[in-house]
């Protein structure tokens, strides 16, 4: 119901709103024209007459304006195209207006004529209504009484000014007394009129031509009531418009020195009457700061800093003096953004002034500062932040240092909080201006409330360097044009430089930072850290900090950088940076330096000084990067890798020596090289130069900065060394040092030096007192020194030593790695070989190093001897080294005849190593006259010895026994009467025989080993030759047969050793010249059937027997050889004395047991030598009932299809033998097989039964014999086992 009330009611309100647009009465007089064809339907001739009818009412009247104005609006060009037809229309309409405005008291009418005036004046443009409306306007105002009626006109006119700025002019120029009447209307009491004669100014003075026109009017006239009344203002209308007023009187100078002049100001307020006492803007401002309307605040504001951009200088006192500072700082906690942004603006306008911060408005308001950056960070406004970053860099920067801006820690921490989160904006203004700010921040005085944080300090770096490195690697922009994208990418270059300029500024800040705490007690760590917590807060850790993020951050962002631009201002601060870290991290420097150095720094450093610091500019860029180059020159200096460091002298003189020649130095490579090999007379400074160019060519050059051509710096150094020869001029160490170095890298490996070079080089080194202060570890100077007679005369005993001194090998690795077969060198040892080869007179220095040195260095030279004898058997040095040696001998046994062991400690070395030359020989080698001197000194020695002295005895014994094996039989004979002629020998192996009850299992269980062997060796050689013996030995027999009854655990080799002795005592029937086998004291007399066995009892012989098969067991190669060859002596001897002993000894069941214990290690194992003997001594004593026929058969079988060539020579002599011994017993079954086998063993070749083994401590006890025969490596074995087998090829005739 209601809705179709409604939609009746419609039409009626339409057609009512359509007769109250139209004037009924004469309406219809009206061209059709004047009529609107839109809504809404208004006749434009109705409202000429309509409006000035007094008999319509004003709500008429208001309703036909508001229609005009919105089809005015709405259909400008409708309008204006019905109106400016004829322009008397036009004035008449403005005439109209205007009237209705000047009569009208309703102020809602009054502000729609105003509108509907401006909006059609701009619209019709026509000069000659807006010369109308003036006139109307100046005759309004010049023939009214009193300005209570001059509100309209006057708002008219500033609005119509505002509208269109050019009638400013007209209005000074032709309608000047209006001036007169602004100022009345000033002086009004009413504050709608002065505020509206207040917009008229301003609108006036916005124009610089009308303001240079008035300045006189302002001066004599305006300026006293305006701040008069700006003072006085109480309504918000007045207030604005004088603050908009003041705003534009401020864009001037002039305007701006007569209103901040108090002089004038009174000068002037005295000349008016009625006017308030002196009053002055900056407390007008602050006045108005004061009060609670933030559009008032940011006017003021803005008012202040219009003052204060003029001349901060000049007038920021007066505001300060204010203490408008401490307003603004309050406005700051403001949630208007407008507001804080103005006041940011004006406190970084006040912050140039001094007196800002002496009266401590910063310590007042920097709380207010922080809290309103953190606030401000959180808004998306970015000018903002970008204006309260740049404040607070300000006061950061602008503090001075005596008046502590942070009173506490808390405030420091949120400050530098603040400032991590600005650094990691994403805006790069913000985080440029940030930056700014950290560097700032990072100031002694800012940091100095203890404690010191820093934890945060950290942070903020690492947010800072984090926001750099994003930056530097975003990529560079690009456009489509050539020319375009040139000059974007040059301004990107441009603008990461300037941040990153900025960034490294910060740093270096944080790293004098770090310097200065460095001698404040108080800042090494926070005090308040738990004793249990993790210690961040030190300043050691900060230090670290700082090292790792320049290494991590800065030089890689640098380096990228550098490759596209390089800015000197940017390279002074960065080496700048790396000049502080030697300082802030002392106990890194020795690494820093070695990194830097190795990353082409020294390179970089010079190019850089080459580039921008060869004339007068850029100085300070050439005395950063000179420290620099000073200080890790220096540090490499003081810690070099494979020389020894200068002493403090030294140092210091080379300290001195750079500083005062580095920042002379600015050519390029080529440049210096020519400088350093200049021949002509060189003098002081020069020389001095010439000197820092060769250590900085050194230095890189040890650190694999190879800039310039090794064989240009070769020619440079030589003509340097000959130019100081030629002057009579010697070199400071450190120089020499570095001279010989790059002299001996550089040289071409197939040129030679000239005998001028090397004479001046022998003329240097003879005037320093010890080699080691300019010896350098390296190959090549090795072979500098050894290459030339003439320093390797005077200079190679020296230089081989502080070779071995400072070679880092693991040499007792490097022994057992050769010793295991691997071939394999390290380069310094394959150099020195090389060497070694082109000079082998240069092992007689390393004797002498043997013996001269201390023990170390003669351990690794013997190491050294021994791997290069066995790697180079080609080289015959054995004469060389044995007459050398025998030198060395005979001088020891003069000097220390009666104590040897009080000699070299390396004289065990010495005799290792001849023992090692002895094994080269050739087995069946004539000893010559040297050789025979040679035992007897090594026996005379061994004589003199105590044994206690294993390491001297060791290798004696081994030199001896091997020098009485490896020889012919003429030899053996003459060097086992030698040997035997020395009583003093022969009553130490008695004495060390001795010991073996009372040592087994002892360290010097080797060296008893050595001496049963060597006894047995002797024995057998004076019983064999009928020499002639003038010492005898006792050895308790009942001894030997208990401990190879009863063997003690891990005692392999000892028994091994003395089988061999009780083997060769069996032989010989104990009836040896040298050797008395005595009873034991507590043996019982030998019962009458153990005559024939004599000096052997049945009881002896059984336990011996069984020792002997409980030894078989264990299955040790070594150990078996030994018990199978002593069990044949044995069975020989008992054989010859009692045949039945004999028969029950081997016919003994345990005996198959044994065998076929031994039999199962594995497929094929009777092809082991020691069983095929074990066979053969079976069959021999015809013990079927320990091996058959037909097992006999199985054995020659499975022999016969074995591959023979793979079998060592020992099994195939084994194997000859058990086949010989087989058919001479007459054994065989199958003929064909044993045919077929004999001929597999004749036709291989026989292969050498000797070789040459490893040299070990001694020959055969120290080696691990177990495992080289499990090792399969047959060659060596045979050597080994050939010293406890008999000849096994031998047939016996059966038994029975």
């Amino acid at each position: 119901m209601a809705v179709r009330e409604a939609a009746a009611d419609s039409p009626v309100q339409a057609r009512d709103e359509a007769a109250a647009l139209l004037f009924e009465r004469a309406h219809y007089r009206h061209d059709p024209r004047w009529l609107l064809p839109v809504p809404p339907r208004l006749c434009l001739a109705c409202a000429l007459e309509l409006l000035p009818e007094p008999g319509v009412s004003l709500v008429r009247k208001k309703h036909v304006l508001s229609c005009f104005r919105d089809v005015l609006v709405r259909h400008a060009s409708l309008v204006i195209q019905l109106v400016a037809q004829d322009q008397r229309v036009c004035i008449h309409f403005i005439n109209m207006l205007f009237g209705l405005l000047c009569n009208v008291e309703d102020g809602s009418i009054a502000d729609l004529c105003i509108e509907v005036l401006i909006q059609l004046t701009t619209q019709l443009k026509l000069e000659q209504t807006i010369h109308c409306l003036l006139d109307e306007c100046h005759k309004e105002l010049c023939n009214m009484p009193s300005m209570r009626g001059s509100l309209a006109t006057l708002t008219l006119l500033g609005k119509l000014v505002d509208a269109i700025p050019t009638l400013a002019s007209k209005l000074v120029i032709e309608h000047g007394d209006l001036m007169e009447h602004l100022l009345r209307g000033l002086v009004y009491p009413s504050e709608g009129v002065q505020a509206s004669v207040c917009y008229l100014y301003g609108k006036l003075y916005s124009s610089p031509m009308v303001a240079e026109m008035l300045s006189g009017h302002f001066r004599e006239k305006l300026y006293p009531l305006f701040l008069s009344m700006l003072d006085g203002a109480q309504t918000k209308e007045l207030q604005i418009n004088c603050l908009g007023l003041l705003r534009q009187l401020l864009k001037y100078d002039l305007f701006v020195s007569m209103i901040m002049n108090k002089p004038a100001l009174v000068e002037s307020t005295e000349s008016v009457e009625g006017l308030p006492g002196e009053t002055s803007l900056p407390l007008i401002l602050k006045k108005i700061l004061l009060s609670r309307d933030e559009i008032l605040q940011v006017a003021s504001t803005h008012c202040v800093t219009a003052v204060l951009v003029h001349s901060p200088e000049k007038y920021a006192l007066a505001f300060i003096h204010a203490d408008i500072p401490e307003f603004l700082f309050e406005h700051l906690s403001s949630s208007s953004e407008v507001l804080v942004w103005s006041s940011y603006n004006c406190l970084i306008l006040l912050a140039e002034e001094p007196l800002f911060f002496s009266k401590c408005h910063t310590v007042y308001g920097i709380e207010s500062v922080v809290r309103s950056l953190q606030g401000s960070l959180r808004m998306n406004n970015t000018e903002l932040h970008k204006q309260g970053v740049l404040l607070f860099a300000e006061i950061l920067t602008r503090q001075p240092e005596e008046i502590k801006l942070f009173t506490s820690s808390a405030m420091c921490r949120d400050a530098g909080r603040a400032l991590q989160e600005a650094v990691s904006s994403p805006v790069l203004e913000v985080a440029a201006e940030a930056v700014k700010a950290t560097s700032a921040f990072l100031r002694k005085d800012h940091q100095s409330v203890p404690p010191v944080q820093y934890r945060e300090l950290r942070a903020l770096l690492e947010a800072m360097l984090d926001r750099c490195a994003d930056f530097s690697q975003t990529p560079l922009s690009r456009r489509s044009l050539g020319h375009a994208s040139s000059r974007d990418v040059e301004k990107d270059i441009l603008r990461r430089g300037k941040f990153l300029l900025s960034t490294l500024e910060g740093f270096r800040n944080a790293c004098r930072l770090a310097v200065e705490f460095q001698s404040e007690p108080s800042a090494q760590e926070n005090p308040f850290t738990a004793p249990s917590a993790e210690k961040e807060d030190t300043l050691e850790a900060f230090s670290e900090f700082l090292l790792s993020a320049c290494d991590t951050f800065c030089i890689p962002m640098v380096m990228r950088h550098l490759e596209q631009a390089t800015y000197p201002a940017l390279m002074e601060v960065f080496f700048s940076i790396l000049h502080s870290l030697f300082v802030i991290v002392p106990h890194m420097k020795e690494k820093f330096s070695k990194k830097l150095a190795a990353s082409s720094f020294i390179r970089l450093t010079l190019e850089l000084k080459a580039r921008f610091c060869s004339g007068p500019s850029h100085s300070a860029l050439n005395q950063v990067c000179s420290s620099f180059l000073h200080c890790l020159c220096i540090s490499l200096l003081s810690a070099p890798e494979k020389t020894e460091p200068p002493s403090q002298e030294e140092l210091s003189a080379v300290s001195e020596l750079l500083q005062d020649g580095l920042p002379h130095i600015s050519s390029r490579s080529p440049e210096s090289l020519a400088f350093l090999s200049d021949c002509q007379y060189v003098e002081g400074a020069a020389r001095q130069r010439q000197h820092c160019v060769l250590l900085l060519f050194y230095l890189a050059h040890i650190h694999a900065d190879r800039f310039v051509s090794e064989a240009e710096l070769f020619v440079a150094v030589r003509s340097f060394l000959l130019s100081l020869q030629d002057q009579g001029e010697h070199p400071p160490l450190t120089v020499f040092r570095a001279s010989i170095y790059l002299l001996a890298v550089c040289q071409d490996k197939d040129d030679a030096l000239d005998e001028a070079v090397v004479s001046a080089i022998r003329k240097f080194l003879e005037g320093i007192p010890d080699l080691h202060v300019i010896y350098t570890h390296h190959p090549l100077l090795l072979r500098l020194f050894l290459l030339y007679p003439e320093l390797m005369s005077r200079f190679g005993h020296r230089v081989l030593e502080l070779w071995f001194s400072w070679e880092e090998s693991s040499y007792e690795e490097l022994d057992d790695v050769l010793s295991a077969g691997q071939p394999t060198l390290p380069a310094s040892l394959a150099a020195l070989f090389h060497i070694l080869r082109s000079s082998p007179s240069i092992l007689l220095i390393l004797l002498d190093l043997i013996y001269s040195s201390p023990v170390d260095i003669g351990h690794k030279v013997l190491i050294v001897l021994r791997t290069f004898l066995r790697r180079n058997e080609d080289v015959q040095v054995g004469g060389l080294i044995r007459g050398h040696f025998l030198l060395i001998l005979q001088r020891l046994l003069v000097e220390h005849g009666t104590s040897p062991s009080e000699a070299s400690g390396n004289l065990p070395s010495l005799l290792s190593l001849l023992s090692l030359v002895q094994l080269r020989n050739e087995s069946e080698q004539e000893l010559d006259s040297m050789s025979m001197k040679l035992l007897h000194q090594v026996s005379k020695l061994c004589g003199q010895c105590s044994p206690t002295d294993t390491d001297i005895l060791q290798p004696s014994f081994n030199f001896l026994y091997w020098s009485l094996h490896q020889t012919t039989l003429g030899s053996q004979k003459r060097a086992a009467a030698v040997l035997l002629s020395s009583t003093a020998l022969i009553e130490l192996l008695e004495k060390m025989l001795a010991l073996t009850w009372a040592e087994e299992g002892s360290p010097r269980t080797t060296l008893l080993c050595s001496a049963w062997l060597l006894t047995a060796s002797f024995s057998a050689q004076q019983h064999d030759g009928n020499l002639q013996v003038h010492q005898t030995l006792s050895v308790e027999l009942g001894q030997v047969l208990k401990v190879l009854s009863f063997p003690k655990k891990k005692a392999a080799l000892l028994s091994a050793a003395i089988l061999r002795f009780l083997r060769t005592a069996l032989q010989q029937s104990f009836s040896s010249s040298l050797v008395a086998l005595v009873p034991s004291r507590a043996q019982p007399p030998p019962a009458p059937e153990d005559t024939a066995l004599a000096p052997l009892g049945t009881s002896q012989v059984l336990s011996l027997v069984t020792g002997l098969q409980n030894l078989l067991v264990q299955k040790d190669p070594l150990l078996s050889h030994a018990c199978v060859g002593c069990l044949e002596a044995l069975l020989d001897y008992l054989h010859a004395r009692s045949p039945d002993m004999a028969l029950h000894v081997a016919s003994q069941p345990w005996n198959r047991f044994l065998l076929f214990t031994l039999l199962d290690a594995g497929e094929n194992s009777f092809l082991r030598p020691e069983i095929l003997r074990l066979m053969t001594l079976f069959v021999r004593f015809q013990s079927s009932s320990i091996l058959s026929h037909e097992e006999v058969g199985l054995v020659l079988q499975g022999a016969a299809l074995a591959d023979l060539s793979s079998l060592s020579n020992t099994t195939l002599q084994a194997l000859r033998g058990f086949l010989l011994q087989v058919q001479s017993m007459g054994l065989l079954v199958d003929h064909s097989t044993a045919q077929a086998l004999q001929v597999s063993l004749e036709g291989l070749s026989p292969r050498a039964s000797s070789a040459q083994l490893p040299l070990q401590d001694m020959l055969y006890p120290s080696l691990q014999l177990g495992a080289l025969a499990r090792s399969g490596s047959s060659k060596q074995w045979d050597g080994v086992a050939s010293c406890f087998r008999t000849e096994v090829c031998t047939v016996y005739s059966p038994v029975l």
